[in-house]
């Protein structure tokens, strides 16, 4: 398998309010056919944070010029519980804020919202693989790094044994890759999904792991070229800092609104474990656009 695009997850969001929406540039997917093209419309994220530990849930549409396996990877602050998440839960979320914000209209919801040593005893290995699970068309395997100076090689060993013909790593991405390392990054999320040329909606993926920080990775989307705009669905029990950096602009679409305890467990029952001893959550929309090359930072915030 030849990488010649990037190494990376499918980010942001079209959880409008109301209407669909196309975002501009492939966001990150990586075909194990070189030749063959990627096309991601919409993609779909929530983040729920309580201060110590948060829950991701990504879904994006993809479809590809022929058939063809898709590589991407999702860098994360800890070990994470991964398991299927509920699909709907983006247009319940997205009719959630329109009725609260808009009670008085009657506003239709877009249906695609939004090695060894040269002599010497062999070197132990530079990451493991702690868990692999199937969810509908994905196989996902968790990694952690064990030496990140070796990381890099075992992860395009590791690709080359599962059924790739040939493995290369642009060099754009492996400075990339290794920003996170050298930032204490240790875990991340292979997910190698089956496309055809139809444009399908993939399984929810819920990613759960402890963090002291809300965390969205951004970074990780600079070895991609073209433009796009993320939307982020964000759940938390108190308003928090919209995040800000000399190279990073993330604003509310929307004023928050507040959210049930009643409310948050209709709409997805991991949601509300997460939150569930507040009475109220504050749920909203924020948004970041530009160049993917231009993302030097994630979104952190506390």
């Amino acid at each position: 398998m030849t990488l010649t695009r990037s190494w990376t997850v499918a980010v942001g969001s079209v959880l409008l309010l109301g209407t669909a929406s196309t975002l501009f540039g492939d966001m990150g997917s990586i075909p194990f056919k070189p030749w063959v093209s990627v096309y991601e419309p919409n993609q779909r994220a929530i983040i729920a944070f309580n201060g110590h530990e948060q829950i991701l849930i990504l879904s994006t549409d993809l479809r590809a010029s022929e058939p063809t396996k898709v590589l991407e990877i999702l860098p994360l602050p800890s070990e994470p519980q991964i398991k299927e998440g509920d699909i709907d839960v983006f247009r319940s979320a997205t009719e959630l804020i329109n009725r609260k914000l808009f009670p008085n209209r009657n506003r239709g919801v877009g249906g695609a919202v939004g090695g060894p040593g040269g002599g010497g005893e062999p070197l132990p290995p530079a990451g493991e693989v702690t868990e692999t699970k199937r969810i509908g068309a994905h196989d996902i395997s968790v990694t952690h790094v064990l030496d990140s100076e070796r990381f890099v090689e075992w992860a395009e060993r590791f690709l080359e044994e599962n059924n790739a013909d040939e493995v290369h790593i642009p060099e754009a991405l492996k400075e990339v890759v290794e920003e996170y390392l050298d930032d204490g990054f240790e875990w991340f999320a292979f997910d190698v999904v089956d496309l055809g040329t139809e444009t399908v909606t993939k399984d929810a993926i819920l990613y759960r792991f402890e963090s002291r920080r809300l965390y969205y990775p951004l970074r990780i989307t600079r070895a991609e070229t073209g433009e796009t705009k993320v939307r982020l669905l964000v759940l938390t029990p108190d308003l928090v800092e919209l995040p800000r950096g000399p190279e990073l602009s993330v604003r509310l679409v929307e004023r928050p609104v507040d959210v049930t305890r009643r409310e948050l467990e209709q709409l997805d029952p991991d949601l509300f474990d997460l939150l569930r001893t507040r009475t109220r959550t504050k749920l909203r929309i924020w948004e970041t656009e530009g160049e993917l090359s231009s993302f030097q930072q994630d979104i952190w915030t506390r």
